[in-house]
């Protein structure tokens, strides 16, 4: 009898894992698609919505590299629950098509994956939860210290910057950044 009571535990421990898996899956998935239907909503209301009811961010805009494929819906925010479920807008930073700088920041190993396939000259398209739409061309990138960007708050000019940790494949945090640097060159208002 104890001979099938470890193969019985182990079974159900691998079970238990696989059922996780399958719900951090489940649930990353649902999130994407409440997360389009709450822009889409934003987009034809002109309003915030909320991707579901306990949410403390919203979208507010949809950034895209067509020649990748890569696209990602951008959250108010940088908080920690607003990064695991997308690329945040900084806070005191530009809209997207404002004067200044839009600055958006996401994790190197989900929503900003795709960065590190972007070139120099890629068109990245950004369509606000208000319906504008704006294009940028990837100009510049930089690796630097995360206290020291270099992104000079104050400019005059129409700039995007997409940030995320540095190196892409590193398992562990460390203290370096990768920046994309990129100015608008287009608008559909």
């Amino acid at each position: 009898m104890p001979r099938f009571i470890f193969p019985l535990v182990l079974a159900l421990i691998g079970l238990v894992l696989l059922g996780d898996g399958a719900y951090i899956h489940a649930k990353a998935w649902l999130a994407q698609v409440l997360l389009e239907r709450a822009f889409d909503r934003s987009v034809a209301t002109g309003e915030a919505v909320k991707p579901w009811s306990w949410a403390d961010t919203w979208p507010v805009a949809r950034i895209e590299v067509k020649r990748i494929g890569a696209s990602a819906i951008v959250l108010e925010g940088t908080s920690g629950q607003a990064l695991a479920f997308g690329p945040g807008h900084v806070h005191q930073t530009a809209d997207a098509g404002e004067r200044g700088i839009a600055v958006y920041a996401a994790h190197r190993d989900t929503h900003f994956r795709f960065l590190r396939n972007v070139a120099i000259g890629d068109v990245i398209d950004v369509t606000r939860r208000d319906g504008q739409h704006f294009r940028y061309r990837a100009d510049a990138s930089a690796v630097v210290r995360f206290d020291a960007s270099g992104i000079e708050a104050t400019t005059q000019g129409f700039e995007l910057i997409l940030a995320t940790c540095w190196p892409f494949d590193a398992v562990t945090p460390g203290p370096e950044r990768y920046i994309l640097h990129a100015t608008l060159i287009g608008a559909d208002r």
